[in-house]
């Protein structure tokens, strides 16, 4: 197996690698955040359709539950398999492109279509968040661990400043399709088909540029059922010594908790402005992008403090600031207050998950890191079932009380800050560099 920097990492491998986090950006901000989600819980699956009142947003946030529920099966298992195959690169070909093509297909889903437009999007999601894990995999392979929070940062800085200028060619867009007169179903789904191309094409030169230093075992990748039966039993054998990695898991389960409210805020907040606070597609959109230009700005700066103070103490720091910000969200009664609360949530947004995604990579095992890679995606997605499907729960049992729902949410960064307590991040690299 190869360890990192076994060879050379070259610097445009590592803007390579950030790329990526531009290129996937697009799908985040225009489908889980800013357009599409808000067009399902109006059009797709609004009252017009014939859909009660909260319907849209349990049925958005259960379809968000079921794409992550599966991630979260098989995401240990796919890390195993590319690690033992060395397929890291060639596996995130594949979910790029499915990705992709599942985006652009949703423009075809129009109103009252939820079947399909759920489908649809459970199958664009999950390819997603696959290809993130597997992303973020490679980071161990291209960064020594004193270097890990501000690499980690710089992906996820890049990645927002990708979401501004998609949601930015989507804003301008939107604005020349009014003029013509074109209606919200008809300009819509030309955003997908522009979100879908850019991926494709600002990820190239990931697919040109970053190396796979991954080396692969002696195995025989033709016999399926045997290749299965092996990134189960790396799985296992990872489980089976877990108090080896005991900073590790505990940090997982503090992963669970405080990504539940990120995940709940990121599907959810242009539903939660568009029916609480009253603001109008076009309203949204300019939100959303200031908030990734904040986030941008949260990455950066919180990202080389978290390698001169430590990961832990700045993640600790960010779900402070992530209370605050869900606190004012309740509170708010006019725009003043809830834009002020989502520019607080975009700071606290881009340095919390570099810090998680920095934590991961200096508790790995250089030889196992889409393995623990594919953990940490299966912490995240199950964070990604349990905080929406709570908040539209909340949501749909209170008659559509999205303050109710978002107070809610509140309760899973008290918890992750409290669960921080005896993570130790010296001794979880230690128990990295000798593999049980």
């Amino acid at each position: 197996m190869a360890t990192p920097h076994s060879t050379p990492v070259a610097r445009r491998e590592i803007t390579a690698w950030a790329l990526y986090d531009f290129a996937n950006s697009g799908y985040t901000t225009v489908v889980l955040t800013a357009i599409y989600n808000a067009y399902f819980v109006a059009v797709i699956a609004g009252a017009d359709a014939g859909f009660g009142e909260g319907s849209g947003t349990f049925l958005w946030t259960l379809t968000i539950a079921i794409a992550n529920a599966m991630v979260l099966i098989s995401a240990p298992l796919l890390g195993a398999m590319a690690d033992h195959g060395a397929h890291k690169k060639r596996f995130l070909i594949v979910t790029t492109l499915g990705c992709a093509s599942f985006t652009a297909l949703l423009g075809l889903a129009g109103p009252g279509k939820v079947l399909w437009a759920m489908l649809l999007v459970i199958g664009s999601a999950y390819m997603f968040a696959t290809g993130e894990n597997l992303i973020a995999a490679f980071l161990p392979e291209i960064a020594p661990p004193e270097q890990m929070g501000r690499i980690s940062a710089l992906g996820w800085a890049v990645g927002y400043v990708g979401g501004v200028l998609v949601l930015g060619l989507c804003l301008a867009y939107l604005f020349w399709a009014r003029g013509q007169g074109h209606s919200v179903q008809q300009y819509v789904p030309v955003t997908l088909l522009l979100v879908a191309i850019v991926f494709v094409v600002a990820a190239l030169p990931t697919f040109f540029w970053l190396r796979e230093r991954a080396v692969p075992s002696d195995f025989q990748p033709g016999k399926l059922g045997l290749y299965f039966a092996e990134g189960w039993h790396r799985v296992a054998d990872t489980l089976r010594h877990a108090r080896h990695y005991r900073d590790l898991f505990r940090f997982l389960f503090t992963l669970i908790l405080y990504h539940s409210g990120i995940a709940t805020v990121v599907v959810l907040a242009a539903v939660y402005a568009q029916e609480e606070m009253g603001f109008d597609q076009t309203d949204t959109i300019v939100l959303i992008l200031l908030v990734n230009v904040t986030a941008a700005i949260g990455a950066f700066v919180f990202g080389r403090l978290q390698d001169r103070f430590g990961s832990v103490p700045i993640l600790a720091v960010t779900l402070l600031i992530w209370i605050a910000a869900t606190l004012l969200t309740f509170a708010a009664t006019g725009p003043m207050m809830f834009w002020i609360a989502a520019n607080l949530v975009g700071i606290a947004m881009g340095s919390s998950q570099s810090a998680g995604r920095a934590l991961i990579g200096q508790f790995t095992p250089p030889q196992r890191t889409a393995e623990f890679f594919g953990l940490w995606g299966l912490a995240v997605k199950l964070a990604a079932i349990i905080g929406p499907i709570s908040y539209g729960a909340t949501s749909f049992l209170s008659g559509g009380n999205h303050r109710l729902a978002i107070l809610s949410t509140m309760g899973f960064f008290i918890a992750g800050l409290l669960s921080m307590w005896g993570i130790d991040e010296r001794r979880g690299r230690q128990a990295a560099r000798e593999v049980a």
